[in-house]
């Protein structure tokens, strides 16, 4: 998984280069315009964030020809759960907003101190966790979770707890397995692709599909081990499921490739 990647085309580069211009000038200008939001409603504000979701995502096609699908939506129940994501991508904090009705992601405290945006976290009532505290961190994360669950909303986290590359093993942390016993709510699991087309650490955004699939929800009440296994093995096949997908497409993007060659080797 060291090798390097081949040079984008110039025709990537150059749309690549637009979109990076382009989301960044959007981006500041929801968060600046939309500051009055801070002081609205709540539901307001999800509201804004929604719509920025959906622009970026609506710009990402028509600039660089990155689709977005999305499958198994009739997994996610209609009232408050848990969802158990893969995380490979900066994408993913912004694209899978809109796939929710109300969510409170699972993030680190830190945040909330950038401007504007740590400001909008703490407004969205997201779940934000001080990672230093692990004791007090889980309790109060747990509090938090149970609250948003309480009113109907879904508790998102990413288990690993930060992007990872398409194809690299799994480093699953025992956070959302604490969350799932004590929140005792159906659990579904995420599975996506988005690190194939917006690789993190990198400014190409490559033309293809984010597939992004709700996996068949796993009921409350299931021992941990178990919970554990059938939860990171849905995630984890799936995921690879989809890196071989889009290795299969008639313009692979060079990390499906590179992943799949290694999974074979």
């Amino acid at each position: 998984m060291t090798a390097a990647l081949p040079k984008p085309s110039p025709l990537i580069v150059i749309r690549s280069l637009i979109y990076f211009v382009v989301f960044y000038v959007v981006t500041a200008l929801y968060l600046v315009l939309g500051s009055w939001l801070l002081i609205g409603p709540r539901p307001w504000a999800m509201k804004g964030l929604e719509v920025h979701g959906r622009t970026c995502v609506w710009l990402l096609r028509l600039i660089c020809g990155t689709k977005l699908d999305v499958r198994g939506r009739e997994n996610l129940p209609k009232s408050g759960c848990l969802v158990i994501s893969k995380h490979q991508s900066a994408w993913d904090t912004f694209g899978l907003i809109a796939l929710f009705r109300d969510p409170a992601i699972v993030l680190k405290d830190e945040l909330k101190w950038i401007p504007f945006y740590g400001w909008f976290c703490v407004k969205f009532e997201h779940i934000l966790v001080k990672r230093e505290k692990a004791s007090a961190a889980l309790k109060s994360m747990i509090r938090d979770a149970r609250q948003r669950i309480s009113i109907g909303r879904e508790v998102v986290i990413f288990p690993e707890g930060t992007r990872t590359v398409p194809g690299a093993p799994p480093d699953y942390k025992p956070g959302y397995v604490a969350l799932y016993e004590a929140l005792g709510v159906a659990t579904v699991p995420l599975a996506l692709n988005s690190g194939l087309f917006w690789p993190r650490r990198s400014l190409w955004r490559y033309p293809g599909t984010i597939v992004v699939e709700f996996l068949p929800a796993l009921p409350p009440g299931l021992p941990r081990a178990e919970f554990r296994t059938r939860i990171e093995t849905a995630i984890e096949t799936a995921s690879t499921r989809l890196i071989e997908e889009a290795a299969r497409s008639p313009s692979p993007p060079p990390l499906a490739l590179r992943a799949t060659r290694t999974s074979a080797g």
